[in-house]
């Protein structure tokens, strides 16, 4: 469904260039959810931009849904569906009428666009909304309306950015329902971007680490974690001269790896994290030292994004500049 080879793009600003994409190979095939995951900053939203001809590649190859990204970005198009994080549906239309005016840009009928729009809205826990404003609906509302908009025009791909971020639990668990159930009831394929490690972990089959422009890993989510090997300990440290101290009583446990220091926490891998936690609670009352925290867990995802990356998915948003004074999130 999705075959690229070295895909890049790079930005100009005055003499200097910015490579945001230095060559990304993927590959999703028809019926997969796919998570496509980094830390901000890491090439995600470009990779994505032109993969929905947003953005022209300045080099590589690939085909989206059958067709030349290239040469045929109209086919592209035809055949995806996007949901944009920031959503698409103008805030004083109808809903009904934005989802109709969606699906006549496809060449639908009125009458036929109504009857899929709203069948759509029965599938998507919109009953009784096709009057309504979009500035009117709850968040997840909001959302289900732009997945809707996505869709209405069945295509045989589509792509989420970001789709549940601002929402409540409760309604980000209601949203998994229905992007789970797009492959399973229509057998649609899904392109995920999420900044939530138990999203990814409950709807991928497959998740792609994306990493200063270039693929640094790929794999099940259950991979993934399994190369992260021990248990993690996370020692949260309330004052900042104390961090240094901290890192090395972490160091200093019995087969412990180098542990990293990610703000106010350190963080370090030791083979048996029951033992471990004991030996690290008496060296820190050795050393006089009074913490916010101590934790000891399995390893998580976002556990195998800082050892890939050294960077973890909650740390700040950075963005690179692009031309015309434009500022493009990578």
């Amino acid at each position: 469904m999705i075959h690229a080879r070295g895909l890049a793009r790079t930005f100009r600003k005055k003499k200097q260039e910015v490579h945001a994409v230095v060559g990304v190979d993927l590959d999703v095939e028809a019926g997969e959810i796919v998570g496509f995951l980094g830390p901000n900053g890491a090439g995600k939203t470009t990779t994505l931009r032109m993969l929905t001809t947003l953005l022209e590649p300045t080099a590589g190859t690939a085909t989206v849904a059958g067709c030349d990204l290239v040469t045929d970005p109209v086919g592209v198009r035809r055949r995806i569906g996007y949901v944009s994080q920031s959503g698409s549906a103008y805030p004083d239309a109808r809903a009904g009428e934005e989802v109709v005016d969606h699906a006549r840009l496809y060449g639908m009928s009125t009458a036929e666009a109504t009857e899929r729009g709203k069948q759509l809205f029965g599938e998507l826990d919109l009953d009784g909304l096709w009057e309504r404003q979009p500035k009117t609906l709850s968040g997840g509302q909001r959302r289900r309306l732009d997945i809707a908009l996505g869709l209405v025009h069945v295509p045989q791909l589509v792509f989420l950015d970001e789709p549940t971020t601002g929402l409540d639990p409760q309604a980000r668990a209601n949203l998994w329902q229905h992007i789970s159930s797009l492959r399973e009831d229509r057998g649609t394929t899904v392109f995920l971007t999420t900044h939530y490690l138990d999203e990814a972990d409950a709807l991928c089959d497959r998740i792609l680490v994306i990493d200063h422009g270039a693929i640094v890993a790929s794999g099940t989510p259950d991979e993934l974690k399994s190369q992260v090997g021990g248990d993690v300990l996370t020692v949260t440290v309330p004052r900042a001269d104390q961090v240094g101290e901290v890192a090395r009583i972490v160091a200093d446990l019995r087969g412990a790896e180098e542990p990293q220091i990610v703000g106010d926490m350190v963080i370090g891998r030791v083979p048996h994290g029951g033992a471990a936690l004991v030996e690290l609670v008496r060296g820190l009352d050795r050393a006089d030292i009074t913490v916010s925290g101590v934790e000891s867990r399995r390893p998580s995802l976002d556990d195998v994004f800082l050892g890939l990356t050294g960077r973890s998915l909650r740390d700040a948003e950075t963005a690179v500049a692009a031309p015309a004074g434009e500022e493009v999130t990578v």
